[in-house]
């Protein structure tokens, strides 16, 4: 049998990768509550570098503002959203199901689930919850998110080997709706922490400093490293198990791998940014449309362009409300619900 190879990353688009991230990092340094010019945000950015001494024409207070507050908020974003959408890739193609998400899995409910139960516990010891474990909170949201789409894979293989689409979103909405219960059991039973984890629910980037991108950091550069040395094997999985392993590839251990990391990736970014949906629907659907289904290409354009994406849409939950910030969560979710149909219609039209 002879497989067609699918194309590799192209630099133009690589080009427009890099490209987005950076115009989506000036834009998220340089708006919100005080504005800052653009142009003197992106020299102060050049200052960061080792030996560059330019001058931005900021004031001190504008550097402050620029480089303590808004800079971990941009690069927290910046993480989560590379990891969300290509978490939402690596799902995709593990179970060659293009409604694979991690909110659609109920990966990100189980994630939920870990990190509420180290809140109401107080086992992080801080105010907030959230900020005070490096360790424990992603580890609490891991072994959410691992149970939770083993839950999901196991239940969609009920009553049959097939686990076509529709299936597996169905378990998927059922173990959602099953951690969601156990959440709010968890909430009734400690109702001093609710404040606390329903702000964290919708979704937020807020950041006092550097601690919840160094928490993240790690994690992202595992997942992304993991996933993205085994786009190769992802394209060979679109095959079939079965020609798969005639090319000498290990499908079963290939998947596991894949979604181990996604999985991964997706409780850490959980675990510092609440439950952010749609991103890996979003992302990784309009790359196909735009730069080709081939995952070598795929992959590292979903960490350039969800990055971008959710840095932008930070923007937009900052600046829309007025005074009031509108949780990303909420941003999201208007505009991939909309997305989500069109994905559904689109995969349910296509032939088998």
């Amino acid at each position: 049998m002879t497989v067609r190879r699918p194309a590799g990353l192209r630099p133009a688009w690589l080009a427009a990768g890099v490209v987005a991230v950076l115009v989506a990092t000036i834009l998220g340094l340089a708006f919100g509550s005080v504005p800052l010019p653009p142009g003197g945000v992106a020299v102060e950015m050049l200052n960061l570098l080792p030996g560059v001494r330019l001058s931005s024409g900021l004031s001190e207070r504008e550097v402050a503002i620029l480089t303590q507050l808004r800079l971990p908020r941009v690069v927290l974003g910046l993480l989560v959203g590379a990891l969300l959408a290509l978490a939402g890739a690596a799902y995709q193609g593990a179970f060659r199901n293009p409604l694979a998400d991690p909110h659609l899995l109920g990966v990100a409910s189980g994630a939920g689930l870990g990190v509420t139960a180290v809140i109401v516990l107080g086992a992080s010891g801080s105010e907030g919850g959230l900020t005070g474990l490096p360790i424990g909170v992603p580890a609490a949201a891991f072994a959410g998110a691992v149970g939770a789409v083993a839950l999901t894979w196991l239940l969609g293989a009920a009553g049959g080997r097939d686990r076509s689409p529709a299936t597996l979103i169905l378990a998927g909405v059922a173990v959602s709706a099953f951690l969601s219960a156990a959440q709010t059991y968890l909430l009734q039973r400690h109702l001093e922490s609710v404040r606390d984890v329903f702000s964290w629910m919708l979704g937020r980037l807020s950041t006092a400093g550097w601690h919840d991108v160094l928490v993240v950091l790690p994690y992202a550069v595992v997942t992304c490293a993991i996933v993205l040395s085994q786009r190769r094997e992802l394209d060979v999985l679109t095959v079939g198990d079965a020609e798969a392993t005639s090319l000498g590839l290990h499908p079963q251990r290939s998947r596991y791998l894949l979604i181990v990391a996604a999985s991964l990736g997706t409780a850490a970014a959980v675990s510092v940014s609440g439950l952010i949906g749609f991103v890996g629907i979003i992302v990784p659907h309009t790359l196909r449309l735009l730069a080709g289904p081939g995952n070598r290409a795929l992959l590292p354009l979903s960490v350039l362009f969800g990055a971008a994406f959710l840095a932008l849409t930070d923007l937009l939950a900052r600046t829309a409300g007025g005074d009031a910030e509108i949780p990303i969560g909420v941003v999201t979710a208007f505009l991939g619900a909309p997305f989500f149909v069109l994905v559904l219609r689109t995969s349910r039209a296509a032939p088998e």
